[in-house]
């Protein structure tokens, strides 16, 4: 295929050639109507192109088939037979793809790490989740994907499950043996979803981690702003082989989708995917050498460390890094990484992605340059300086892994729906939580609606909050009650 072309960037300068003049949404007509004080913060240029997608940038049967052609080139450029653009981040591509293969009370094997948006795809459908527990690394206290040994177990006890889901690679760069996850669940004649937002980049360059299609996965969920360069809420999710029917997918999405998509979001992700085939193996080439540059600069500060390859992968912890993922752990300068983040924030104006108790991640893409990495060697340099005026970490219950895993009792989707109450944390223990409790980021439920809290993981999320951590999905975000679900 021609991938010089950009369909939705080369019919909206046709838009605006044409003089179009719009009787339909959006009510600000081009910016027109736009306040000029928020003309003035986001500029003209995101109004002039915020145009409808259909009687819009294609007429009102989509006769140009704009949207498709788009669709098709990034099928293409990645490998994949079939690919649907979504406006609505992966937190809907992945319940799209999720009821794509099984429907309420059906079997979905589902690795227990998965993202809020999986859970809350659950409480929504009504599938029932057959939980696989990650590769739990007790001396860092962090959680890898599951093992195609575990999704074989799995399998072997729930033969009626209908396909497996896996999160891959992590929020902190870790990722999955795909290839192997992939034959497990095609020797049962089922579907593999991956849930790979965190990587959008990986079919650019080989030497990142194997991306999904590769592997043999049967559908991809990807957030094209997380690691690319789409605007935020941009994904996309791939298909191929003839497990899940692409008729059933794209219907799926459009029973979650909004029916008033974003042409900006379009138009972004139609011209990362021209960058990337023309560009983008020379772009991941510099990434990669910033990344490792920068990795062994971090290294040199005193009682900074940098995880790689040789702390996460082996067995019984990752298969794969991606190594743009740059996390730095903390412990031997006796903070945590919420304070380190938010010192970072406040004296240097670094945002970073991931903290947690011990550590803070920075997250590399083909958009940084020296200058980036220089300021945040910088900043991190002076975090060393300055760690004995912080605050030193507070102590957090982490329980073993056998502590942390709860008992699934209830659907999701009763406990989430059905009668509740508010009790204080002190008095959760034993009973059924009724909403999820998310320490954010990365966005792994600790505990999820269905599941009969334990006294390890409330402390644990208690002492998290009284350290720094935040868990924004609570109805009391403080913890100091907890909503369960009353049981008949």
């Amino acid at each position: 295929m021609d991938h010089e072309k950009a369909p939705v960037l080369d019919a909206l300068a046709a838009y605006h050639r044409m003089g179009q003049l719009p009787f339909t949404p959006p009510g600000h007509k081009q910016g027109r109507g736009t306040d000029p004080r928020v003309l003035k913060a986001l500029g003209d240029a995101v109004f002039a192109s915020d145009v409808l997608a259909t009687a819009g940038l294609d007429d009102r049967t989509s006769s140009q088939g704009v949207l498709q052609e788009a669709q098709e080139l990034m099928a293409d450029a990645v490998g994949a037979q079939h690919t649907f653009f979504s406006t609505c981040g992966s937190s809907l591509s992945v319940k799209s793809a999720m009821l794509a293969v099984a429907g309420p009370h059906e079997q979905l094997i589902v690795g227990r790490d998965a993202h809020k948006a999986v859970v809350s795809g659950l409480i929504l459908s009504g599938i029932r989740p057959v939980w696989v527990d990650p590769a739990w690394d007790a001396t860092l206290h962090l959680a890898h994907p599951p093992s195609a040994e575990a999704f074989a177990r799995a399998f072997a006890e729930h033969p009626e499950a209908k396909g497996a889901l896996v999160t891959s690679p992590t929020p902190y760069g870790t990722g999955a043996d795909l290839v192997a996850i992939a034959q497990v669940c095609h020797r049962h004649g089922k579907p593999l979803i991956v849930d790979e937002a965190w990587g959008a980049h990986l079919p650019f360059h080989d030497a990142l981690p194997t991306w999904a299609m590769d592997a043999g996965a049967d559908v991809c969920v990807t957030s094209v702003h997380k690691m690319g360069s789409g605007l935020e809420q941009s994904s996309v999710f791939h298909l191929q082989g003839d497990l899940v029917d692409p008729k059933v997918l794209k219907q799926r999405e459009d029973l979650l989708g909004t029916t008033s998509p974003s042409v900006l979001i379009y138009a972004a992700l139609d011209g990362w995917r021209r960058q990337m085939v023309q560009h983008g193996h020379q772009l991941y080439d510099h990434a990669l050498q910033l990344a490792h540059r920068t990795r062994l600069a971090i290294e040199d500060i005193e009682g900074m460390h940098v995880h790689g390859r040789k702390d996460f992968c082996g067995p019984e912890r990752a298969a794969d890094h991606d190594p743009l993922q740059v996390i730095i752990d903390l412990s031997a300068l006796h903070i945590s990484g919420y304070d380190a983040g938010d010192w970072l924030r406040a004296h240097h104006q670094i945002n970073l992605h991931v903290c947690d108790h011990r550590r803070i991640s920075a997250q590399l893409t083909h958009a940084d340059d020296d200058r980036n990495t220089t300021r945040l060697l910088n900043a991190l340099a002076d975090l060393a300086g300055h760690a004995a005026e912080l605050r030193p970490a507070a102590p957090i219950h982490i329980p073993d892994p056998q502590e942390l895993r709860l008992e699934q009792v209830m659907l999701p989707r009763d406990a989430f729906f059905g009668p509740t109450e508010q009790v204080p944390w002190q008095e959760a223990a034993g009973l059924v939580a009724a909403e999820m409790l998310t320490p954010y980021p990365p966005g792994i439920p600790a505990a999820l609606p269905g599941e009969r809290l334990n006294r390890d993981v409330l402390e644990y999320l208690h002492s998290g909050v009284g350290a720094g951590m935040l868990v924004p999905d609570a109805a009391d975000p403080d913890l100091g009650s907890i909503r369960v679900a009353v049981e008949r």
